[in-house]
């Protein structure tokens, strides 16, 4: 098995630069603040670049110079020539935009409160734990680790030393072809919807374990090294929401509508969707859809509100109705931290700059270039 060496126990990179929003950006009225954030804007040209993630609300993607989801948002910094690389988004997306564009391209956050609930339920050190357990369970064990985007800089690295790989929810599949042609088990970290929807895909959902990290006695190691695929047990809280009862509802009260939804959501509510994909693949379907459909949307709510606005001639609604929910960690990029981080910039500031530490980094990439490599 392909590894890359690492001479240190890897461990989650401490950002001490955590700043609060400054008392004088924090009651601003959205007409002051979008002739504020437009000046800066106007002042910084060519040196910047916003990019707003599909789950941002309103009044950050009216500002971003693309908007989309986490890594296609990365590629784009990456293509710029931009000094300074702002990612309304959340912690592991900048860390992804700062591994792979120029060093001398600053990525910064808005607020560094903005932390994926998801990414934080691997750790390194539960994920180092539990790598331990299980090779000593299984010493003859191969087992190649697959994580998904949505993790932090740190477990990249680690997939990358024990010769894993990165995935989007696009090509989950391939990476765990990829990893099958060069092992017999894939620990799939950190979303086991993702990873039980992807086992489901290529016939292998009879030869599924799942890992709890709070639970030191819940898996068997050796039994779970003999399996086929290892979810590690996190999920995301606004896709876990999602249920088949919100799907059927949604058919009895409007018969007519289509449902689209994410890959992260629970299996009974991917069988129960008509269409399953990325965000890009959601905002693809909304924009070819014919006039007149409608569209019920499996997903963060902001990405659904923002497709009813895009799309005029094609109604999209929320799949849980008022039930549905934004995500808290997307909630902290607040438009007053855009003004901010803008304004400071202005003035020859950065403010809450990422920066991966460099062997992690090296390590982060090798992991997103393999996945590039399928």
């Amino acid at each position: 098995m392909e590894t890359v060496g690492l001479d240190t126990d890897l461990s989650l990179f401490k950002y001490d630069n955590l700043e609060q929003l400054p008392p004088e950006y924090r009651d601003l009225a959205e007409p002051e603040r979008t002739a504020r954030i437009t000046a800066a804007l106007d002042t910084l040209g060519d040196d910047v670049v916003v990019l707003g993630h599909n789950y941002q609300r309103r009044e950050i993607v009216e500002h971003a110079d693309f908007v989309g989801d986490s890594y296609e948002l990365s590629k784009r910094a990456a293509d710029s020539d931009a000094d300074h690389v702002i990612f309304c988004g959340v912690t592991f997306m900048a860390e992804s935009a700062d591994i792979i564009t120029d060093d001398d391209q600053s990525v910064l956050l808005p607020s560094m409160e903005a932390s994926c609930p998801m990414a934080g339920m691997a750790e390194a050190l539960q994920v180092d734990a539990a790598w331990a357990e299980l090779t000593e369970a299984a010493p003859d064990a191969d087992i190649v680790p697959v994580t998904y985007m949505n993790s932090y800089a740190d477990l990249k690295a680690f997939c990358a030393e024990q010769g894993g790989l990165v995935c989007t929810s696009s090509n989950a599949h391939d990476a765990f072809e990829w990893a099958f042609e060069r092992g017999d088990t894939v620990l799939f970290l950190p979303d086991k919807h993702l990873g039980y929807n992807t086992a489901h895909r290529l016939g292998l959902e009879e030869s599924v374990i799942e890992w709890d990290p709070w639970d030191a006695d819940g898996t068997d190691a050796a039994a779970a090294a003999d399996a086929d695929v290892v979810l590690w047990d996190g999920y995301c809280q606004v896709h876990e929401r999602f249920t088949a009862d919100h799907v059927h509802d949604l058919r009895e009260r409007r018969p007519e509508a289509n449902v689209v939804v994410h890959p992260e959501c629970r299996r009974e509510v991917v069988e129960a969707a008509d269409v399953v994909g990325s965000t890009s693949t959601i905002r693809d379907t909304v924009a070819n859809a014919d006039p007149g459909e409608t569209w019920a949307i499996g997903t963060e709510i902001h990405l659904a509100r923002h497709l009813n606005r895009w799309h005029e001639d094609v109604e999209v609604v929320p799949l849980c109705g008022d039930a549905c929910m934004d995500c808290n960690a997307m909630r902290q990029i607040d438009p007053n931290y855009l003004t901010w981080i803008l304004e400071e910039l202005v003035e020859g500031r950065e403010r809450n700059r990422i920066e991966v530490a460099p062997r992690e980094r090296e390590l982060a990439e090798t992991a997103l270039d393999r996945m590039l490599e399928i």
